[in-house]
């Protein structure tokens, strides 16, 4: 019976040291922690750590989202834990399914997170549509596509495409879609 722990953020600029301390002061035995977006379902070290896992460890994480996104995918999760015999834990509000109210409380919490989402980026898009409206949101800036002339010019002066697309800046499928479209 061991205890694991997760430990994820988002993105590569974040760090997980407030995690890992977090995780080791509740006595973990093994950590699998990653850098990638929590809206990922195919996560490699949340594959690594449930195929760790044996009956009666249990999983310790943070918070509720670090594991999972939306209900369904923490539900998901806690349905295969649970199959497995396995509890699962949430530092920052003591939760702990192997009591029948940690098992409500995830329920409930897992539709909080997943409304606050869903009403995020309600208010996100309303925010945009507004922006546009006025004139003040743009999009993001087609940067490869200002760079077609001079894609075009390095290809014609016989550079691979890796060569031109490492000269610029820019990723490959933006130059091979360059090269296509010119040729159209």
């Amino acid at each position: 019976m061991a205890n694991i722990g997760y430990a994820r953020v988002s993105t590569e600029g974040q760090e997980l040291t407030a995690q890992l301390e977090q995780l080791n002061g509740a006595g973990v035995d093994k950590i699998f922690k990653e850098k990638a977006s929590g809206v990922k379902q195919d996560r490699p070290q949340l594959a690594a750590m449930l195929e760790h896992l044996r009956e009666g460890d249990t999983v310790i994480i943070c918070k509720l989202d670090r594991i999972a996104r939306s209900t369904k995918h923490l539900l998901e999760i806690v349905e295969a834990l649970e199959a497995r015999k396995v509890s699962f834990k949430v530092l920052n509000i003591n939760l702990d399914t192997s009591t029948p109210t940690g098992k409500l409380m995830l329920s409930m919490l897992a539709a909080i997170g997943q409304f606050e989402r869903e009403m995020m980026l309600e208010r996100q898009r309303e925010g945009i549509r507004i922006a546009k409206d006025e004139g003040r949101y743009k999009g993001r800036k087609a940067t490869a596509r200002a760079l077609s002339e001079q894609v075009l010019e390095l290809l014609a002066q016989g550079k691979t495409k890796q060569a031109v697309a490492d000269e610029l800046k820019i990723g490959i499928a933006s130059v091979y879609r360059i090269a296509k479209a010119a040729k159209q």
